[in-house]
């Protein structure tokens, strides 16, 4: 991050970040903030929430309007302050089981009402607080403090998820691949709509340590070997791309967006009723 980025928008009496080392976190964090630089916005324009784990942080740092919420709630939250202001910027960061778990309830129903709040999901594979329990996107075979074993629960797509649910944006990326990150990151945060990007950020502490990952080397290393871009497939067989996760934009459409539907068909027919 450029240094006039990391002084104009985070609280540096905040600094430093509580984040273990090769944690993805403070990239996906960097990115988020190069993206809104980009655009000119006024901090006063933009509101940033979190639930409870290690991207729960995230607020903290900001310079933003900003609120840590309860964990899976986040969303529930994101959609007051979006009905109170409209004209805010609403970014929503979770971890895998604050959207997907304890959250996916909520998740579901902001995709289906498609209300313009960007939701940038920092999926850790794991829950990396609160002592590397098996979370919704931990992968079939991988160990975690509940899957001694490891996890035999398959795991959630999310973006599967989101596109299932109605969102109208929806992307994947990783820590790793960064310039990729940052344009996606800006696609969402200027749709119009329920955008989401899923960010694969294996937790080096409590999945990485436990798996094949022992070193944040072979953490960024797995990521690199074990994703491949939209762009990267064309003309491919299904073969050739294996078992490799797939990274870029899934899905970007115009729909109606919520707080604008209930503007025009319940306050103003309120505020005007008819005779």
């Amino acid at each position: 991050m450029k240094t006039e980025i990391a002084v104009k928008y985070l609280r540096q009496e905040k600094l430093p970040f509580i984040w273990c080392a090769g944690c993805g976190h403070g990239i996906i964090l960097a990115s988020i903030l190069r993206a809104i630089d980009g655009f000119g916005w006024s901090k006063d324009e933009i509101c940033i929430i979190s639930g409870i784990g290690c991207c729960g942080r995230t607020p903290g740092y900001l310079d933003f309007h900003t609120l840590h919420t309860t964990h899976g709630r986040a969303l529930t939250f994101a959609t007051g302050i979006k009905f109170a202001n409209p004209a805010l910027k609403v970014i929503v960061v979770m971890g895998d089981g604050d959207s997907v778990a304890i959250g996916g309830n909520h998740f579901i129903h902001a995709a289906r009402r498609n209300i313009d709040v960007t939701a940038i999901i920092f999926n850790n594979y794991i829950y990396g607080m609160t002592g590397g329990q098996a979370s919704p996107t931990t992968p079939v075979g991988k160990i975690a403090s509940t899957a001694p074993y490891g996890a035999i629960d398959p795991p959630f797509d999310i973006v599967e998820l989101a596109i299932g649910c109605g969102a109208t944006y929806v992307a994947r990326g990783t820590a790793f691949h960064v310039p990729a990150l940052d344009n996606l990151i800006k696609k969402a945060l200027i749709h119009k709509g329920f955008s989401v990007v899923d960010v694969l950020s294996p937790c080096p502490t409590a999945f990485g340590r436990r798996n094949t990952m022992k070193g944040v080397v072979e953490n960024f290393t797995w990521l690199k070997e074990n994703v491949i871009s939209k762009s990267a497939i064309k003309g491919k067989k299904g073969a050739e791309i294996g078992k490799r996760i797939i990274i870029g934009e899934f899905l970007n459409i115009e729909k109606p967006e919520y707080t604008e539907i209930y503007k025009r068909d319940i306050i103003d027919k309120v505020r005007s009723p008819s005779p």
